[in-house]
């Protein structure tokens, strides 16, 4: 095999819980990782000259090592001592700083392709332990589906698949730092927890209104005062018929749950018409692996 195409999927956190901050700064959370069927395309194939390069649809994304992709290729040239080349074509559809995990899951893509094309013999636990080094993401990117994420986002646990549902997505024009994000949470004992238990119990019984009843994100205590108009999307997607609506990571993009295609779909054209997003999209809750 000499070349492979790949999607690289996003994902959503149907919950989000920061437990506590650690001594090394890092934040212990408890989320529901979902992905859904929203994807990048990664082509990778081998080249005779050495290196890695990278070309993009997008021209403000960097092809360099600042890049994850690079960072993901860079530590398996590296290590197993590749000295062919690799290029990788990437077609972005996820959007970009949007807490949906878009990095990462190219970073995946290509983990998983690189093993596939150079015939490296890793497994998936060894991909993941490789993945964790790139950002604490990559792991669950490489896995998919529904899981349970603690520690800093590396330790996971599978969960029975989600309710396949439709899925709406809203960017707004905005970029939010996650850094930001984090550095600004106040845990304390006025702080509101989302029930991860009661959340995982409403998925394996499959009952789409008490998942949306038992979601929640914790981050959106410091992103939505400083960004409004987060709230206002997530107000326009329930009056539109979403039986839930929360953010993503830590922001700034918003989704909603809908019981069905035709509410979906109307809702859709009327977050089109309002422009408070400036990326939208419809889609559904995704559970397949790689391919």
């Amino acid at each position: 095999m000499d070349k492979i195409s790949l999607k690289a999927l996003a994902k959503i956190n149907l919950g989000l819980d920061v437990v506590r901050r650690r001594e090394d700064g890092y934040h212990e959370v408890r989320m529901v990782m979902q992905t859904i069927h929203l994807f990048d395309r990664l082509n990778i194939e081998k080249t005779k000259k050495a290196g890695i390069s990278i070309k993009t649809n997008l021209s403000f994304l960097p092809v360099n090592e600042n890049n994850l992709i690079y960072k993901a290729g860079k530590l398996l040239v590296d290590e197993f001592n590749i000295t062919e080349g690799v290029s990788v074509e990437l077609d972005k559809r996820i959007p970009v700083a949007a807490g949906m995990a878009g990095g990462s899951t190219d970073a995946a893509a290509m983990l998983y392709g690189m093993n596939k094309i150079f015939d490296l013999g890793l497994s998936m636990q060894e991909l993941k332990d490789r993945g964790v080094k790139i950002g604490a993401d990559v792991p669950y990117c490489l896995m998919r589906g529904t899981a349970l994420a603690e520690g800093i986002g590396e330790k996971l646990k599978s969960l029975p698949p989600m309710i396949k549902c439709p899925v709406l997505i809203a960017k707004p024009q905005i970029s939010v730092s996650t850094k930001f994000v984090y550095e600004n949470l106040r845990l304390d004992e006025n702080t509101v927890h989302p029930d991860i238990d009661a959340l995982i119990q409403d998925i394996k019984d499959k009952d789409l209104h008490e998942v949306c009843n038992h979601m929640g994100n914790v981050l959106e205590t410091v992103t939505i005062p400083n960004y409004p108009i987060i709230d206002e999307i997530k107000k326009k997607m329930m009056n539109s018929g979403a039986i839930g609506a929360m953010m993503s990571g830590s922001g700034p993009t918003v989704f909603g749950l809908f019981e069905d295609e035709e509410t979906a779909k109307k809702a859709y054209k009327e977050m089109k018409k309002s422009e408070l997003a400036k990326q939208v999209y419809l889609t559904d809750i995704y559970n397949n692996r790689i391919k």
